[in-house]
Order: structure tokens, then C-alpha cells, then sequence
């Protein structure tokens, strides 16, 4: 079974959602750099910043979890 995650990030009006395969996390963070560097979004460092932070805090529960 492939589970899928879920980023969200409301800013202002818009929403950006990250929907996601566990594992591809990389992936996800590779997205945000795009998007933060991209002059035609809204998107911004910080941001990406606050969803890998996020993420990261999401595999640390995770693993935690495991090793108990």
C-alpha cells in the first residue's frame, strides 16, 4: 500500500497543496526550491522553508513512532 501525504500552506488568498508518495520527499523539496526561485510565483523562501520544516517534523513523529 502507497501512502500518500499532504502539504498545505495558505497564503492570503491562494493555497498551495503538495500531495506526495511517502519516500518522495526529496522530490517535494525539490519542488520548493522551483517554486521559491520562480519569479512567476508567489511562493518564497520562507515558505518553503515552513513546509520543509513541516515535513521534517512529520518524519520525526514517524520515526519515533517506529522505534518505540
Amino acid at each position: 500500500m502507497n501512502v500518500i501525504r499532504q502539504l498545505s500552506l495558505v497564503k492570503g488568498s491562494q493555497r498551495f497543496i503538495f500531495r506526495y508518495p511517502a519516500g518522495r520527499e526529496v522530490d517535494v523539496v525539490d519542488a520548493f526550491t522551483r517554486l521559491a526561485g520562480s519569479r512567476e510565483s508567489d511562493f518564497d523562501w520562507f515558505d518553503a522553508a515552513v513546509l520543509s520544516y513541516q515535513m521534517g517534523r512529520r518524519l520525526e513523529t514517524e520515526l519515533d513512532q517506529v522505534v518505540q
